[in-house]
């Protein structure tokens, strides 16, 4: 009977002792596996949340162009939504599907541990997009006529004309600063992205309230802030490029980037249908 008695309490402290250890373990893992998800999320947003913010940058110059076109009137605001909407709007979607191919060329690269490749890929994508922001010209040129064919209004059908005559040089701001933007980005340099398109967007701020209420230069003047904001940003992420911010991809201008560009072409023009 004393050994029982013995036995009996040691019997029953083992138990609660198991299932101590049994969650305590649980608790480790589930903090284990809290902080991994915590330290991943991290890395992720040190990546996307600048990727975010310049996009969203991009979006708002063109925003605040409507913003101030709308203290001018509303035919000048009309005027400028359907510049912005339906002209640069087909721009901008696939000029920036076609620079899209260099997220893969550009990856595979510098996967590859081929770092000059990726300025040799962003060459051809300047090049492939410069001709195709010509043949695209038209769409400019002859909006007046295109939007009488729609049905606009004859002063809305000319005031958009003469607002996207003045929106040329942001299309061809657009085949400057998307390769510039994706090759930066297959780098993991998207924090260089965003202080450049926090730059761009504060000019454009300024330049927009100089041109509409100092120099009261009216909607044209307003279409014409765009030109400044985007070639500051394309200018601005090109500096970075040449003067140190790559100095493994970047190796300056070659004439291999006039090779394969009908491959790269292909490959552009497949991406930029996807996308647009």
């Amino acid at each position: 009977m004393s050994n029982k008695k013995l036995s009996s309490p040691l019997g029953e402290a083992k138990v609660p002792l198991l299932l101590r250890n049994e969650d305590e373990e649980e608790q480790q893992e589930e903090q284990t596996l809290t902080r991994k998800v915590l330290i991943e999320s991290k890395k992720l947003w040190h990546i996307v949340g600048p990727a975010i913010f310049s996009r969203i940058a991009s979006y708002s110059m063109l925003v605040i162009t409507q913003i101030f076109a709308g203290h001018l009137g509303d035919l000048e605001l009309a005027a400028i939504s359907i510049a912005n909407n339906v002209i640069v709007g087909f721009d901008f979607g696939l000029l920036l599907g076609m620079a899209s191919a260099l997220e893969t060329l550009c990856g595979q690269a510098f996967g590859a541990k081929q770092y000059h490749m990726l300025g040799v890929y962003m060459q051809r994508s300047w090049i492939v997009l410069f001709i195709c922001c010509i043949f695209l010209l038209p769409i400019y040129l002859f909006a007046t006529p295109v939007l009488r064919v729609l049905g606009q209004p004859e002063d809305l059908a000319v005031l958009s004309g003469e607002v996207a005559m003045w929106m040329i040089p942001l299309h061809f701001a657009f085949a400057f600063q998307f390769p510039l933007n994706r090759f930066l980005q297959s780098q993991l340099k998207t924090a260089a992205i965003a202080w450049v398109s926090l730059m761009a967007l504060l000019v454009h701020i300024f330049v927009s309230w100089l041109f509409v209420y100092k120099f009261q230069l009216g909607v044209t003047g307003t279409a014409a802030t765009l030109n400044f904001s985007w070639w500051a940003l394309a200018i601005g992420l090109y500096v970075y490029t040449v003067y140190g911010g790559c100095p493994l991809t970047w190796k300056g201008f070659s004439m291999e980037a006039f090779s394969g560009l009908w491959e790269f072409l292909k490959l552009s023009a497949a991406s930029g249908v996807m996308l647009w």
